[in-house]
């Protein structure tokens, strides 16, 4: 989708995974990439992580956008008490996921949405469980170094060919694995006057 500098609706991201996500709502967007440091405060919980980073993206663009709605939108995957954000290097990917082989693991997705027209915000937590079924070293090595989901929260990409690595899934909004919960930003965006099924 052609982006327009008149659009109202903002997504503070540059993944062109939340950018193909967002596209199927069919409503004109732009995209400004947030500068937030990302590290956990002490103590901070996993939803309280979610929750903060989420808003702080949505608010560190809102500032030059005063009249718009801008998405914030942030993920961690929960293994075994542990929060783990982007392995970032292809042995901490293997490792990540030779840790999930047969394991359930969670994820939380954050999701922001800034009305600077009204100046008001929502949040809102998308859980969802992922299933990974016995995988062999030489499975995780070939997956890892096949589609290099370096920059993936959960050492993987459920849209691309990590979704050979799952027994099954269960959540409400599988777009919450790849990085945007749609069901719950259309409840906002309808919230704030956006309907994507409303008049153009």
């Amino acid at each position: 989708m052609p982006q327009t500098n008149d659009a109202t609706l903002v997504l503070a991201s540059s993944s062109r995974f939340r950018q193909a996500l967002l596209d199927r709502l069919l409503l004109p967007y732009q995209c400004c990439s947030p500068d937030i440091d990302e590290t956990p405060h002490p103590n901070e919980t996993p939803s309280a992580l979610v929750h903060r980073l989420a808003l702080s993206k949505a608010n560190a663009v809102a500032e030059h956008f005063p009249n718009h709605c801008i998405i914030g939108s942030d993920q961690i995957a929960l293994f075994e008490g542990d929060i783990l954000g982007k392995p970032h290097t292809e042995e901490r990917a293997r490792e990540n996921l030779t840790r999930f082989s047969g394991q359930k693991v969670t994820f939380l997705t954050g999701l922001a949405l800034v009305d600077t027209r009204h100046q008001r915000h929502h949040v809102h937590i998308e859980p969802f469980e992922v299933f990974f079924r016995l995988l062999s070293e030489q499975e995780i090595a070939r997956y890892v170094a096949l589609e290099q989901p370096l920059d993936s929260a959960g050492s993987f990409r459920m849209e691309g060919l990590g979704i050979s690595l799952f027994e099954k899934l269960e959540g409400r909004d599988p777009n919450a694995l790849i990085g945007l919960p749609l069901i719950a930003l259309c409840d906002m965006l309808r919230q704030a006057g956006m309907n994507p099924l409303g008049d153009v």
